[in-house]
């Protein structure tokens, strides 16, 4: 068998010889061994649409070069991108080929607006200002130590929403992971099939939602104050009957009345929104290392739903992208340094950053080795899927970090693949159900004792060596077909 279900304090990612594809015991053929309460978390809604459909290609409706961007390099363009941003209802901003030169944040607080450049190698965002220089933002490490907020956070491209969705009522009566169905009291009349809610709970003063995320086993949690840890799930409903609500999709954790849980209407203000096609080019410069990073960082989403970065380079950047969002997409990024120079073989801080729920990465290349080069910290139901780089690093932040996904990453050399941050009695890194499938490496791998706990999945080989090889197109194929079967 090789898969290997965590119940031990110290766990070993298998690699078998060239051989025959082989199934895993979690998955089997097509799905036939998974069920929505078992192991294995369900990741199949991950991404743009619920990766239900392909990220649009919407018509250009702006050209930057109309509100009076140069392009040559010299000339600082913010004023012309900020107008064209501000003057555009939706549809795409094309931006040229072209240096754009950019010292200001670039704001998206719009539904259906991107930034479309003509490509990597023809469109360049020449960004030479920090953001804190231009907007300062002052904070802390958990340690007490002075650092820029924009150390873990921002991007000189920043797409920012809200959630004004209303509230429809108080969970009464408690619901298993894996059922399709809550009982609420409150006001149902809004809700009709298809429509999207938010399932919102909080932690007791027993911390009892802390020690469901990490399935019994969170570690020191000490210095998360009681009371205060919450996590959300949003889906669509599939039915409503007297005061039971049916969700589409299966709830990932349990929800129970003691933890305060709640469901109101999920209405993003930003989505279908957008950065493709472009280069972000930060400074050559030393890098000092962690905590003094001052913002070079590229894009970041905010409470936003439905949006992607996608088919850009990121060069010399303190962090790259930060997806704060649902149902995002972050695909086909390759992200280089081009003469900045090291600090303890570290290029930068964060590489790309999942701290929402249900987004996708893709198709990432990372070139170069960041403190933290792909994390997840917080959410759930994120996925970094077929990518690859030098030395990757899987960054689980704490604060219960639970069923995240790594499938199908060839990680290069190997030697720093659990590297994590987070602060200290923050709880285990990863929480319950992480999953980290089809992992290549050049040398073997031991998960640390303590990383997670028992809950965690591990199933890797060698290249091609397992059916199916990528667990997230494994499970979005299956549940895309029996849907279609549905009909």
């Amino acid at each position: 068998m090789i898969c290997k279900s965590l119940a031990a304090s110290l766990w070993v990612v298998v690699f078998l010889p060239a051989a025959a594809a082989q199934e895993s015991a979690l998955w089997g053929h097509d799905g036939s061994k998974w069920n929505p309460a078992g192991q294995l978390p369900d990741v199949s809604f991950a991404g743009y649409a619920c990766g239900e459909k392909p990220i649009p290609t919407p018509a250009v409706t702006a050209n930057v070069r109309d509100f009076g961007a140069k392009g040559d390099g010299v000339t600082d363009d913010s004023d012309a991108f900020l107008a064209a941003i501000e003057k555009t209802g939706n549809g795409a901003i094309l931006v040229p080929s072209g240096r754009y030169r950019i010292t200001r944040i670039l704001e998206i607080r719009k539904p259906g607006l991107v930034l479309r450049g003509a490509g990597p190698a023809e469109t360049i965002l020449v960004c030479p200002t920090p953001l804190n220089d231009i907007r300062p933002n002052w904070g802390a490490t958990t340690g007490g130590r002075k650092t820029s907020n924009y150390s873990w956070s921002g991007g000189i491209v920043w797409f920012k929403g809200s959630n004004p969705g209303k509230p429809i009522g108080k969970v009464i009566a408690p619901a298993k992971r894996g059922e399709h169905q809550l009982r609420i009291a409150g006001d149902l009349t809004t809700l009709a099939a298809g429509a999207w809610i938010e399932i919102q709970v909080k932690d007791d003063e027993r911390r009892s939602l802390l020690d469901h995320l990490y399935s019994g086993d969170p570690g020191d949690i000490s210095s998360i104050k009681p009371g205060t840890h919450r996590t959300t799930f949003v889906t669509r409903v599939r039915s409503v009957r007297g005061d039971v609500v049916e969700t589409e999709r299966p709830l990932r954790i349990d929800v129970r009345p003691e933890w305060q849980a709640t469901v109101r209407s999920y209405k993003p203000t930003v989505f279908g929104s957008g950065v493709e096609n472009l280069t972000f080019e930060f400074p050559k410069r030393t890098y000092e290392g962690h905590f003094t990073e001052l913002g070079f960082n590229a894009v970041a989403f905010n409470e936003v739903a439905h949006c992607w970065a996608r088919n850009l380079v990121i060069s010399n950047s303190d962090s790259g992208v930060f997806a704060g969002g649902r149902f995002c997409t972050i695909a086909d990024i390759r992200m280089e340094t081009r003469g900045v120079i090291e600090k303890n073989g570290e290029f930068g801080h964060h590489g790309i950053t999942l701290s929402g729920h249900d987004n996708l990465c893709t198709g990432f290349e990372i070139r170069q080795k960041f403190i933290h080069d792909l994390s997840v910290e917080g959410g759930a139901g994120n996925v970094f899927s077929s990518g690859s780089g030098t030395d990757l690093c899987f960054d689980h932040h704490k604060r219960a970090p639970y069923e995240n996904v790594f499938t199908d990453i060839d990680i290069g050399s190997g030697t720093r693949l659990w590297k994590c941050g987070g602060g200290q009695n923050l709880g285990r890194q990863c929480g319950a159900r992480g999953t980290f499938w089809n992992i290549r490496s050049k040398k073997p791998q031991s998960v640390p004792k303590g990383f997670g706990p028992p809950s965690m999945n591990v199933v890797a080989i060698q290249p091609d060596r397992i059916e199916p090889a990528n667990l997230y197109q494994a499970q979005l194929r299956r549940r895309m077909e029996t849907a279609l079967k549905a009909r």
